[in-house]
């Protein structure tokens, strides 16, 4: 049995996809494709930040977040305007976390450009209605930090093997992402609490392959999957670990006795 050319496949393809496009215009509307449903946006600590919201206690702190920068100097040159590698929304992760956790109450530092503003408009008569005073209440602690470390090819390996023209093959790779944060007494501005915690983020590839020839024409057919942790993912959860320890060992509510609220141990043994 003689196969047709990959020529003659190709060209085939080209004109039904376009007699397929011709016949549609004209045609009612083409609904867009819907993807997943919105979902919360957890990590495998939030429910360790939701645990201390169960406890008692009324005495809460206020607790503002500073600017927590992208210090790792990362950038991806794969997009056609150079881009952070990491997000730059870390402080609004850390507010996040913080709220979850309903033990602390939140004073906004980060921007205050619009209550700003409010103030100069009701100062200037522009206010329809009366407001009530300014009454700010004192921050007892800020959250300053940044993150500090971004580190490629911790491990990278992998395997391929093709026998026949036919294959597969695997590969692994680890990265990982640092934080430190550090919390300071408004009172004395002394640092009362540091945590510097770092994350390892695997990604996995699978391929497979055939390669044929027909004729004098070789045929290649291609299949595969790439499973990534997602980066940002894991620098929320780091992110909501460290807001677990500055309210826990920082700030002394209790800690879970379970074991996914405990940090994990570094590979190298503590220095103090």
């Amino acid at each position: 049995m003689k196969f047709p050319s990959p020529q003659k496949i190709t060209a085939a393809i080209a004109l039904s996809a376009s007699i397929s496009g011709c016949a549609s215009i004209g045609t009612a509307p083409i609904a867009p494709r819907e993807g997943s449903p919105v979902m919360t946006n957890h990590t495998p600590y939030s429910r360790c930040l939701s645990a201390l919201s169960q406890q008692t206690g009324t005495n809460l702190p206020t607790v503002s977040v500073g600017q927590i920068l992208d210090q790792t100097g990362q950038v991806s040159y794969s997009t056609i305007t150079d881009s952070r590698t990491l997000t730059q929304g870390v402080s609004e992760m850390l507010i996040s976390a913080l709220y979850k956790t309903r033990k602390v109450r939140l004073a906004e530092r980060l921007d205050i450009r619009i209550p700003l503003a409010e103030r100069q408009l009701q100062d200037a008569g522009a206010m329809q209605i009366p407001t009530a005073p300014l009454n700010v209440q004192p921050v007892n602690f800020v959250i300053l930090g940044a993150l500090t470390e971004l580190n490629y090819n911790i491990l990278t390996q992998g395997a391929r093997l093709y026998v026949g023209l036919v294959g597969g093959g695997t590969r692994e790779a680890v990265i990982n992402v640092g934080l430190d944060l550090r919390v300071i007494d408004t009172n004395t501005f002394q640092t009362v609490y540091v945590t510097s915690l770092q994350k390892q983020i695997v990604g996995n590839q699978v391929e497979a392959g055939i390669y044929r020839f027909f004729d004098n024409q070789l045929v290649e057919f291609d299949a595969g999957s790439v499973r990534n942790e997602p980066l940002q993912l894991g620098v929320r959860s780091v992110v909501e670990m460290a807001a677990y320890q500055i309210l826990t060992e920082g700030l002394g509510l209790p800690i879970a006795d379970t074991e996914e609220c405990q940090v994990a141990d570094g590979h190298y043994p503590a220095a103090y």
